[in-house]
């Protein structure tokens, strides 16, 4: 019998505390913990000082201080985690190829490394030459130096088969827990009624169509309310120019980290509205179909593909705002969104089958 052994690398630790991928860490690793796996997670520190370890849920967490931020701090944490762990010749587990030239290290060492490769980061609006170049660049090293790719969505799936053999790919996606109540008092404190507001819960940037969304919903004044949340700042000019865009009827109430008001907030929407224009299987996406939100999105094959029959899909902003005048109100229409929403979540989207399919293909490559 082989030993279970499992390194994660790439986030930046448990407990979530970041973003999708560490979510991801937070439900894995006490999965398998709980069937005899031994689970080392490396967990990025803001400051200096030496390396320390702490154990979480049975997990071993191997703490690694960077007195640097931003960007420049996540390219020093990796390049030191990978280097330590490069001692463990237990299976490991990369999540991300934001910066896989580094796992040409786990490769000079003989270790087998799987890689989940998220989305395609280099088609991002948001990144200007030179991150663009960088991101292209090492999805070519994850490509190379991984023994083996998880691609989160087909077209992720068919994207990375162009660059090496599908064999060494396995489709994926992200999961998310079954939502059935949610604490609705929450409501009160942003002045919102149940099922008269729709939501946005994104990063406001420009492939999220986050302007879009505002114009259509400001187009005239509503009966329900729009609520948007995400930290805008004053020297972003896109930021600005979406509040300068808003009616009335658009809240923002700023970003909001607390997962019981999230919870509560996506639950109770008459809609969730999903904008983004790239990506493989997002969170976000999953969470809202988990929770039984009827999807307002944007028409993509990445979106189509995790929301199926639970969403309207919108072209542009004309087709948008045609929506909020005509389908938005009909209570029939968002019922049978909201039931095909959680049916799709149900059948495709559950931690428990996720994580079971990584048990799976990680239990192929132990030594």
């Amino acid at each position: 019998m082989f030993e279970r052994k499992l390194v994660v690398l790439g986030i930046r630790g448990v407990p979530a505390g970041h973003g999708g991928f560490e979510t991801f860490a937070e439900y894995l690793c006490p999965f398998l913990i709980a069937r005899g796996w031994q689970v080392t997670v490396y967990c990025q520190e803001d400051g200096e000082g030496e390396m320390y370890e702490s154990e979480w849920q049975g997990v071993k967490r191997i703490h690694i201080p960077v007195k640097n931020e931003g960007p420049l701090g996540t390219i020093i944490f990796d390049l030191k985690s990978v280097w330590h762990a490069r001692k463990n010749k237990g299976l490991h587990l990369t999540l991300g190829y934001n910066t896989a030239c580094f796992n040409i290290i786990q490769r000079l060492y003989g270790i087998t490394n799987v890689i989940n490769m998220d989305g395609i980061e280099w088609k991002r609006q948001k990144w200007g030459k030179i991150a663009k170049t960088w991101f292209w660049l090492n999805e070519r090293f994850g490509c190379w130096f991984g023994n083996h790719l998880v691609a989160d969505h087909p077209r992720i799936e068919d994207h990375l088969a162009t660059r090496v053999s599908r064999d060494k790919i396995t489709m994926i996606p992200y999961g998310g827990p079954d939502v059935s109540e949610a604490n609705e008092a929450v409501l009160a404190d942003y002045g919102l009624v149940k099922n008269e507001y729709a939501i946005i819960i994104a990063r406001p940037e420009p492939e999220n169509s986050i302007l879009e969304v505002v114009e259509a919903f400001s187009a005239k004044p509503r009966s329900h309310k729009l609520v948007v949340l995400g930290k805008f700042l004053d020297s972003n000019p896109y930021h600005q120019k979406v509040l300068a865009a808003a009616s009335n009827d658009v809240i923002f109430p700023g970003a909001i980290y607390e997962a019981e008001k999230v919870a509560a907030l996506r639950f109770y929407a008459r809609f969730y509205v999903h904008g983004h224009q790239v990506g493989g299987t997002n969170p976000s996406l999953v969470e809202g179909l988990a929770a039984g939100c009827a999807v307002i999105a944007h028409d993509n094959h990445f979106n189509r593909w995790v929301a199926g029959d639970g969403a309207f899909y919108f072209k542009d902003k004309a087709h948008l705002a045609s929506f909020f005048e005509q389908q938005y109100l009909d209570d029939a229409f968002v019922t049978e969104k909201s039931n095909a929403a959680k049916q799709q979540f149900l059948n495709s989207f559950q931690w428990e089958n996720i994580l079971t399919q990584y048990e799976t293909l990680l239990s192929k490559y132990l030594k």
